[in-house]
C-alpha cells in the first residue's frame, strides 16, 4: 500500500568535476528527474571541483551554503546529481538536517513508480536491494524521520525489519525468479525468429512511444516525463499488404544509469541485441542531442550492439527552432560513417515524413527476401495461404497436378516454409511436373 504524502520540496545540487563534459544546463536533467519522481524543485546549488571531497563529495563551504538554502527554502529533501557513498550521504544529512538522495537512488525511485509488469517490479526491487545493502544503517535513520518519500518506495520499509542476511536471501530469491522469467522471454523471442524485428532505442523522453503509437496505431502510455516507458512493448507495423515488421519499444537510456539497474534490466535491454536493426530515435530539438546520442552509443556498446545496423531517426524535427537548424544539421556531421547511410527526419507527433520512413523500411525488408520456385499439390492449400500471408507470389501457373509458383520470402519465413512443406524442397526427378 502506497503511503499518502504531500509533494516534497526538493533542493537539487550538482558537483561538476573538471574532466566532465560541458553541459549547457547541467541541472536540467536532475531537475526533470526530481519532478518525474513527484517533487517540487524549489532551488539549486552547483559547484565545480577538481576532485570530490572524501567526506561530503562537495566542498565544506558549499555544504554549509546548501544547508542554509535548504532552511531558507523550507526544502524537505536534498537531491544530489552525483553518486554518493553511504558515508558521504550520512555526513551531508548531519550538516543539513535533511534527507539526502543521490542520483542513483532517485532514478531507482522513479523506476519503482513506473514498473507495471511482474518482471519490471522484480527488476526494480532487485536493484534497490543491491543498492541499499551497504546503506542499511542510513535507511534506518531515513525512515525514522519520514513515512515514505522519494527514495523510500519499494522495499525500503521492509528493509527496516530485515538484517543484511535476510536482504541477501531476498536478492537470491529475486535473482532466481528473474532467471525463470528470462527463460520464458527467450522462448517468446525464439517464437519471433520468423519475424523481422526493429528495436526503438534512444535517450529517455525522445518520443519513442509516440513513434510506436503513430506507426502501429497502438495507444501506449505517452507522457512528457523521463522513463515513461519501462516495460518492453512489441507491436506490429504494417508496411504494405502482407508486409509487416515488429517494433519493440525499449526502456530509455540516460547518462550514468545506475549499474544496479543496468544489471537488473539487462534482459529488457537485451531486446536490442535480438533485433534485426535499431532505430536510434534522437530528440533533434534538444540542446543536448549530441551528448544524448553519445550516451546511447555507449550503452549499446555495453550491450554488444555496436556492430548492429542502426538507423538515425531525428524526431521532433518540426520543433527545432529556426535559429537552431544549423546546429541540428551539424548533428548529421557527427554521425558515424555507417550511421550516415540511413538518416530520417520525422515528427512522430504530427506524422511528418513517416511515410518516407515506412518506404525505406519496406525496401530494406525486400532486401531480406529470397525467391523460390515451388510445385504445390492442390491439396496443400495451407502452403499457398502461408506464402500469401508471409511473402509475395511473383508468378503462378495452375496445372492438373498442382500449382507451379515463384515466391519471395524473407530468410526466416523461408525456413518456416521449409518446415511446413519439406517435400517442396527435396530434389525431384527431371520427368516430374513437366508442362
Amino acid at each position: 500500500m502506497e503511503v499518502d504524502r504531500q509533494i516534497q520540496r526538493a533542493l537539487v545540487t550538482k558537483a561538476t568535476l573538471r574532466d566532465d563534459d560541458y553541459e549547457e544546463n547541467p541541472l536540467a536533467e536532475i531537475s526533470s528527474l526530481a519532478r518525474t519522481a513527484g517533487a517540487e524543485v524549489v532551488g539549486s546549488v552547483q559547484q565545480r571541483l577538481v576532485r570530490p571531497h572524501p567526506a561530503t563529495y562537495l566542498g565544506k563551504g558549499k555544504v554549509e551554503e546548501i544547508a542554509a538554502r535548504a532552511e531558507e527554502l523550507e526544502a524537505d529533501v536534498i537531491i544530489a546529481d552525483n553518486d554518493l557513498s553511504p558515508a558521504q550521504a550520512r555526513n551531508l544529512e548531519k550538516v543539513t538536517s535533511r534527507t539526502v538522495i543521490d542520483r542513483s537512488e532517485l532514478i531507482m525511485d522513479i523506476f519503482s513508480q513506473r514498473a507495471c509488469t511482474p518482471q519490471a517490479r522484480l527488476q526494480v526491487e532487485l536493484a534497490q536491494l543491491r543498492y541499499s545493502l551497504p546503506r542499511l544503517k542510513r535507511l534506518w535513520t531515513h525512515l525514522s524521520r519520514y513515512q515514505g518519500g522519494i527514495g523510500m518506495r519499494g522495499p525500503g520499509e521492509k528493509q527496516l525489519e530485515e538484517d543484511k542476511r535476510l536482504i541477501r536471501r531476498r536478492i537470491q530469491l529475486l535473482t532466481r525468479k528473474l532467471k525463470r522469467l528470462e527463460g520464458k522471454n527467450e522462448t517468446a523471442a525464439a517464437q519471433r525468429e520468423s519475424e523481422f524485428v526493429i528495436a526503438l532505442v534512444g535517450y529517455t523522453n525522445t518520443g519513442k512511444s509516440t513513434l510506436l503509437n503513430r506507426l502501429t496505431g497502438s495507444e501506449e502510455l505517452v507522457e512528457d516525463k523521463l522513463f515513461a516507458t519501462l516495460d518492453t512493448r512489441i507491436r506490429r507495423w504494417t508496411l504494405a499488404k502482407n508486409r509487416h515488421v515488429l517494433l519493440t519499444d525499449t526502456v530509455g537510456f540516460i547518462k550514468h544509469l545506475p549499474h544496479h539497474l543496468v544489471a537488473s534490466f539487462h534482459a529488457t535491454l537485451a531486446d536490442a541485441q535480438n533485433a534485426n536493426i535499431l532505430f536510434h530515435v534522437v530528440d533533434a530539438a534538444s540542446p543536448s542531442a549530441e551528448s544524448q546520442m553519445d550516451t546511447v552509443r555507449r550503452v549499446l556498446r555495453e550491450l554488444n550492439c555496436q556492430g548492429k545496423e542502426t538507423w538515425i531517426v531525428f524526431n521532433k524535427w518540426d520543433k527545432v527552432p529556426e535559429e537552431r537548424l544549423i546546429d541540428a544539421r551539424f548533428l548529421e556531421e557527427t554521425l558515424l560513417p555507417r550511421e550516415r547511410e540511413h538518416v530520417v527526419r520525422v515528427s512522430a507527433h504530427s506524422g511528418q515524413h513517416l511515410d518516407e520512413l515506412a518506404e525505406a523500411t519496406l525496401e530494406r525488408l525486400k532486401r531480406e527476401e529470397r525467391t523460390i520456385d515451388l510445385e504445390v499439390p492442390h491439396a496443400r492449400g495451407d502452403v499457398v495461404a502461408f506464402i500469401q500471408q508471409n511473402g509475395r507470389i511473383l508468378e503462378q501457373d495452375y496445372r492438373s497436378e498442382g500449382i507451379v509458383l515463384k515466391a519471395a520470402l524473407s530468410r526466416a519465413r523461408m525456413a518456416k516454409l521449409k518446415s511446413l512443406f519439406p517435400e517442396g524442397f527435396e530434389p525431384r526427378p527431371k520427368e516430374s511436373w513437366e508442362a
